[in-house]
């Protein structure tokens, strides 16, 4: 495996407060061949070879019960907040809150002149 990456090691990084100015002004740059970067250390390097069937096997099977997990938990608080949304709804307007759902009282008639005197032929 590689080394752990330490950020208190004693390479010679150039500093950023260069005393000598660059020779040309338009210089993309530095052509200065003593500095090197250093190798980038990853956290968690990949496999060498790949693993087995089994052990892919119980990989899959493991992400398989996490998703249905997460599935389940999203699904559980998409409901959860509706129901609370629509209780909250209730309480604010003291009433059913979907307008689709009203209640089928008869409403009022209405008293235009107009509708009353109109009769059909």
């Amino acid at each position: 495996m590689s080394e752990p990456h330490n950020p208190n090691s004693t390479q010679n990084f150039p500093s950023s407060s260069s005393t000598t100015p660059s020779k040309v002004s338009g210089e993309i740059g530095n052509r200065n061949t003593s500095y090197s970067s250093p190798k980038p250390h990853f956290p968690n390097p990949p496999d060498a070879t790949n693993p087995d069937a089994a052990t892919l096997r119980e990989q899959w099977r493991f992400a398989i019960r996490q998703y249905s997990k997460w599935y389940s938990h999203a699904w559980g608080t998409a409901i959860l907040a509706g129901v609370s949304f629509f209780a909250l709804g209730w309480i604010i307007k003291g009433s059913n809150p979907l307008p689709s759902r009203h209640d089928d009282s008869p409403a009022p008639p209405s008293s235009s002149t107009s509708d009353a005197g109109d009769v059909r032929r």
